[in-house]
């Protein structure tokens, strides 16, 4: 697929990163232009990008939520959910700790 249909798709879409091949779905740079824009598709990247600190980290930043799709390693990472700002999807430890939630 031409990469610049599919991030056209992606930035309208966030589901259209699911029918992404799956060379793009685990491309981190090109995963990276479309989180920039649209967090809800960190959903559809693969399994290792959203074990990726620096992949999380963009989609957290353009949306919160996007916490909720990072791995479980990630949700409990501290600079990962005060980036969030999101504390729905953090990891236990996380939500009992002060600084995070007055931060």
């Amino acid at each position: 697929a031409d990469k610049e249909v599919v991030l056209a798709a992606c930035v309208c879409d966030p589901r259209a990163l699911w029918f992404a091949s799956p060379e793009l779905r685990q491309n981190k740079e090109f995963v990276l232009v479309i989180l920039k824009e649209q967090w809800a598709s960190l959903e559809f990247a693969s399994i290792g990008l959203r074990a990726d600190k620096e992949v999380v980290l963009a989609a957290v930043r353009t949306g919160g939520q996007a916490l909720e799709y990072a791995s479980r390693d990630l949700q409990a990472d501290r600079d990962v959910v005060l980036a969030a700002k999101e504390l729905e999807f953090a990891s236990i430890n996380l939500r009992a700790d002060k600084e995070v939630v007055l931060a």
